[in-house]
């Protein structure tokens, strides 16, 4: 861009901005932040007149204070250099840029959580097949996954610095384009910062037998209210438990077929699935998993010996299918971990293999519990897809809901 082309940018710049147009700000920061700004030949007076114009269309919200104080600075360093340059202006922006490190500060101030003396975090103990995996690469990968799928774009990022200004219907426009899930706090938390469970290897879960996965394939008779494990004798349908033919069309909708595929995540390792000549260890993890797969109803469960020990009383624990399950065509369960029907305190529930750190704590397994869309015949969903998520939350018995009226 030479400094014609930058001129008359400019120019289109500032007649948005006198209109009042939303597009003039998240387009003049854009501008502002790249190297042609500083590079094509752009007077000092017009630099300092668009970076104030931009100051000034900023929302006047607090988490916008770090770029109003940006913008601010760099004005003051150009001032110097404009004819316009005087003792009260300087002063004014002096003045500006203080009153907003204060404000930045408190905003700062207030938004690190108070912590009482004596609170302590609460402890999630996991014992499970693959520490290694599900406690840290499986999060890794899901963070990387919400980000990559939900990331914000530069522009859409620079359109979250502005509001209020009058608008206009224009939805092609990608300057002004903000409202996206990714721009979402909650939206992103309960993906972002959340515990979630995966599988290095992918899942498919279908009404028909064809094209299952490479590892190795269950099938089921699943309806709500009952199931039934079934296998293959001759080509046809008989019980998993004794190997009695049974009578089972093969459409019928009732049937559901789960397959696996070999081990896809590179860094999974799993000490007591180490794979033989005739079941290699890409093999091994997943027909393990397969094998003590069930059904609770409709649904498939999958049993990943996620074992979580919490303090009852301090904790409860909600486990919910992943929140991004329906695009794959699933539908996850969900339920509440509690206390453990006292088996922590009943010596003839108790573990024979009790030890001091599991003294008053809690146990149950987070099994992942999926469902086939209504309308749908079969579902994928690739290896380091998060399945369920895993919520610490208060128990019942440690918060009250009451309105303003009884504050």
């Amino acid at each position: 861009m030479d400094s014609s082309e930058a001129r008359s940018h400019l120019n289109y710049l500032l007649t948005l901005g006198l209109r009042r147009e939303a597009a003039f700000g998240p387009m003049a920061l854009n501008f502002i932040k790249e190297e042609a700004f500083d590079s094509s030949g752009l007077l000092p007076e017009e630099q300092f007149s668009l970076i104030m114009a931009t100051v000034q269309a900023l929302a006047e919200e607090p988490k916008r204070y770090n770029l109003k104080l940006e913008m601010l600075k760099r004005a003051s360093d150009l001032l110097d250099k404009t004819s316009f340059n005087d003792p009260q202006l300087a002063r004014q922006l002096n003045q500006d840029i203080k009153k907003t490190e204060a404000e930045l500060e408190i905003y700062n101030e207030a938004m690190r959580p108070a912590r009482s003396g004596g609170q302590e975090k609460q402890k999630l103990i996991v014992q499970c097949d693959s520490p290694e995996y599900f406690l840290d690469i499986a999060q890794k990968r899901a963070t990387t996954y919400y980000q990559e799928k939900f990331g914000l774009s530069k522009e859409s990022k620079t359109a979250q610095h502005f509001g209020g200004a009058p608008r206009k219907f224009d939805p092609d426009n990608k300057d002004l384009q903000k409202e996206l899930p990714g721009a979402c706090g909650p939206f992103m938390n309960s993906r972002t910062n959340a515990f979630h469970l995966m599988m290095p290897f992918d899942i498919k879960i279908s009404r028909t037998p064809e094209n299952p996965l490479d590892a190795g394939m269950r099938a089921y008779y699943a309806k709500m209210g009952y199931s039934f494990p079934l296998g293959f004798e001759m080509g046809k349908i008989c019980s998993y438990e004794d190997g009695e033919i049974l009578d089972i069309a093969l459409d019928d909708p009732n049937l559901l077929f789960l397959s696996v595929s070999r081990i896809k995540e590179k860094e999974f390792r799993a000490p007591d699935y180490p794979g033989t000549p005739e079941v290699p260890f890409e093999y091994a993890y997943p027909r393990a998993v397969l094998e003590r797969t069930g059904t609770l109803g409709p649904y498939v469960q999958l049993v990943a010996n996620f074992k979580i020990w919490f303090d009852a009383s301090q904790v409860s624990i909600l486990i919910q299918g992943a929140p991004d399950l329906y695009e794959y065509g699933l539908q996850g369960g969900s339920g509440m971990m509690v206390r453990s029907h006292a088996s922590d305190k009943v010596p003839a529930y108790a573990e024979n293999t009790s030890q001091p750190w599991q003294e008053g704590l809690s146990f149950n397994f987070a099994n992942i519990h999926l469902l086939l869309n209504p309308g749908i015949e079969s579902a994928m969903v690739p290896y380091n897809t998060p399945l369920f998520t895993v919520y610490p939350v208060l128990p019942i018995q440690n918060f009250k809901w009451t309105g303003v009226a009884d504050v």
